[in-house]
């Protein structure tokens, strides 16, 4: 029996089967190593030389029963270098070049043994016996380092993986960047144009602003004409009344002169009366001058010089003229003219035409409220404005007051935006209110304030600074 067992040991070359099975693990490592779709078709005819011959020796030995140590030790000598053969190209894949270092020492190993068979040469007792010790410490070096290349290998995969992310990030960012871009360019060429049909459709709002603020300045004017038309025709009445009156004066002094015995104390009063005459021919005269110059002003576009100017004067001439406007639309109307003007009253440096079209604003709107109640009230009312100048510290004040309609709560606050109007449709285009705020605070640095009560009175106060002026 136990020959038998002896018979069966030394049947097979169990050295070189266990040397082909280490060339078959090496193999499934170096594939499960590589990056098979980069590194194994170049490698795959290197890795067949790893256990074909290993498996082909095997058959044959064991078919001769023949057993020598030292093939075995060529062999795995040549897995080796097959396997360094196989990783050598790709050294700088980190894991191969890693498991190039794994094959060094046990490569070494073999070759000194193979070495020692050659020259039959031993080591001396103490080396043989750590060089034992190595052939041990081998397969501890190989799988630490084997296991390192497959760690590494397993690293690389990670960062493949987050680069890989990291590009299909980037790629997508790209996308999400190039999308923007796109609509950025978009939505820029749609606010170009938009910005563009604003550009084109303020051009045109400033147009019809302009061409509303000369409707409302000739509107202004027809008052002022309405009201120096009616105006203008006491002072001609009084010149053409003295002129007559005058003329029969010289008449009867020519006649005075011509009679044998003209009477000196006659004489003397025909050329009284007739001096007299003259004096208010001229008083006249100079009142439709004033009158006209004031029409010029106020229809010439301002240049805005500011002149010393007599607000009371400036007031009462425009009061009069706003009533006189309204009048000669409507005979039928009279009010009260109740003015207060204050004695030395500084001088106000002013643009009197600019300064004149806000009271003609105002006293047109006083008479004009004072209108629609009489005709709300009937008979029972009096229509009546009233006009106070005063000095209030460095200003001067001027107070147009009526007893009219008043101005609701609601739309008080409103009165000096621009095309606001409380007026029926086609009486007014709503800027008259807003030119004066305008005038009066941004042209002159005054201040234009209102106060109102519904169904009773409304007041309107202006204040001028005066310093600088000449008073």
């Amino acid at each position: 029996m136990k020959q038998a067992v002896l018979d069966w040991k030394h049947l097979y070359n169990w050295n070189l089967l266990a040397a082909t099975g280490l060339a078959l693990v090496l193999a499934f490592l170096l594939r499960s190593l590589l990056d098979r779709p980069r590194y194994m078709p170049r490698a795959r005819t290197w890795l067949l030389l790893l256990w074909v011959p290993a498996v082909v020796g095997f058959g044959v030995t064991a078919a001769l029963h023949y057993q020598n140590s030292l093939l075995d030790d060529w062999y795995i000598l040549f897995v080796f270098g097959v396997a360094a053969a196989v990783l050598w190209p790709v050294r700088h894949y980190r894991p191969a070049a890693i498991m190039l270092w794994a094959l060094v020492i046990p490569a070494l190993y073999r070759a000194v043994v193979i070495g020692q068979a050659v020259l039959d040469y031993q080591f001396v007792a103490p080396l043989a016996g750590y060089f034992k010790s190595l052939a041990r410490l081998n397969v501890f070096w190989f799988g630490i380092i084997t296991g390192l290349a497959f760690y590494q290998k397993k690293t690389l995969a990670k960062e493949n993986a987050q680069r890989a992310e990291e590009e299909q990030q980037r790629r997508q960012a790209a996308a999400r960047n190039a999308a923007l871009e796109r609509l950025v360019a978009t939505r820029t060429a749609a606010l170009t144009q938009q910005a563009s049909e604003l550009q084109t459709a303020l051009a045109e709002l400033r147009a019809t602003q302009q061409q509303l603020i000369q409707r409302e300045k000739m509107a202004s004017l027809g008052e002022l004409t309405a009201g120096i038309a009616h105006e203008i025709q006491n002072p001609l009445n009084f010149v053409n009344n003295f002129a007559d009156v005058s003329a029969e004066l010289v008449d009867e002094l020519v006649a005075e002169q011509t009679n044998p015995t003209p009477d000196a104390g006659l004489e003397d009063e025909l050329l009284s009366d007739l001096r007299h005459n003259l004096h208010k021919i001229n008083q006249h005269g100079q009142r439709a001058a004033s009158i006209v110059r004031g029409m010029l002003a106020h229809s010439r576009q301002s240049t805005g010089e500011r002149q010393p100017t007599d607000l009371n004067a400036l007031a009462d001439e425009y009061l009069r003229l706003a009533y006189h406007g309204l009048r000669a639309k409507d005979k039928s109307f009279n009010a009260t003219l109740d003015t207060d003007f204050a004695a030395l009253l500084p001088l106000v440096p002013a643009v009197s035409g600019d300064v004149g079209r806000v009271l003609l604003n105002l006293f047109t709107n006083a008479f004009y409220a004072v209108q629609q109640r009489q005709q709300a009230a009937g008979p029972g009312y009096a229509p009546t404005v009233q006009v106070r100048t005063r000095r209030v510290g460095e200003e001067v004040e001027i107070c147009i007051r009526d007893n009219g309609m008043g101005i609701p709560e609601a739309v008080r606050s409103k009165i000096f935006q621009p095309f606001f109007t409380t007026k029926p449709s086609g009486e007014g285009t709503g800027l008259g209110l807003s030119l004066a705020h305008d005038i009066v605070v941004q042209g002159h640095g005054g201040t234009l304030a209102v106060t109102s009560q519904e169904g009773e009175f409304t007041e309107f106060i202006v204040r001028l600074p005066f310093r600088g002026a000449v008073g």
